[in-house]
């Protein structure tokens, strides 16, 4: 906790998901290589996966820069960019099913080993809400097959903007009738944080090193002023006194 942090207010903690409170990576490439063998196609997983992820941004860049088409939440997202990392990869075979079944597996994310322990324990103190740029159903989706115990899910959806756009961390605080003040963002990624804290959200990183696997390129540690700075959830439980 830093110097000037005084947290005594603090009534909710809203997460990052995807790499913060899941391993999205080492759960798609182990299920797509999996489901694969059951249906006999041979493909790439780990560089599809690693495409899929690389596209994220720019396809929620697309969204906000075209606010004239509408919101699209990120299942549909993702399905658009998969059938493109389809084409390019060439592979072939896939049916509609299958092509659902692999959009579908943002939503079967297992967590990091201390993801459920360290929820239960800030649940106990706290309302606690994942705050990410998964839609409703994803998320609800995940929390039943992670057995993340949320309070409620909150996601960008709902305020159809994605992060880092103020109306998420806004909207988040609007919608618990609670101040920008009482409420922590806790993120593994300092990025999400900065635009939190902007926002006048109180912040908490937790390093994820492993996210990315060796295309890891930042995020091995906390580069701005955060409130609190641990090293797995249960870290910031003790700093919160849960």
């Amino acid at each position: 906790m830093t110097p000037t942090s005084d947290l005594s207010a603090l009534k909710a903690l809203v997460f990052d998901v995807f790499g913060t409170v899941v391993d999205w990576r080492t759960s798609l490439i182990t299920d797509f290589m999996w489901w694969s063998k059951q249906r006999g196609i041979t493909a790439d997983w780990t560089a599809l996966v690693d495409g899929w992820r690389g596209m994220y941004m720019a396809s929620m860049d697309d969204v906000r820069e075209h606010p004239e088409r509408g919101y699209v939440m990120l299942d549909d997202l993702h399905r658009r960019s998969l059938e493109k990392l389809v084409d390019q990869f060439a592979i072939k075979g896939l049916t509609e099913a299958d092509l659902d079944y692999l959009t579908k597996g943002w939503h079967r994310l297992h967590p990091w080993p201390d993801s459920v322990a360290g929820l239960t324990r800030l649940k106990s103190k706290f309302v606690i809400s994942p705050l990410s740029n998964g839609n409703v159903a994803l998320l609800t989706n995940m929390a039943k097959f992670a057995g993340l115990p949320w309070d409620l899910i909150m996601s960008a959806e709902l305020f159809e903007h994605y992060k880092p756009d103020p109306e998420t961390y806004l909207g988040a605080a609007r919608l618990l009738c609670l101040r920008p003040q009482e409420v922590m963002m806790v993120a593994a990624h300092n990025g999400d944080l900065a635009a939190a804290q902007k926002n006048g959200l109180k912040t908490a990183f937790v390093a994820r090193p492993t996210e990315y696997g060796p295309l890891q390129k930042i995020d091995f540690e906390a580069t701005g002023n955060w409130d609190i700075v641990a090293k797995d959830f249960g870290g910031i439980a003790d700093k919160l006194g849960c």
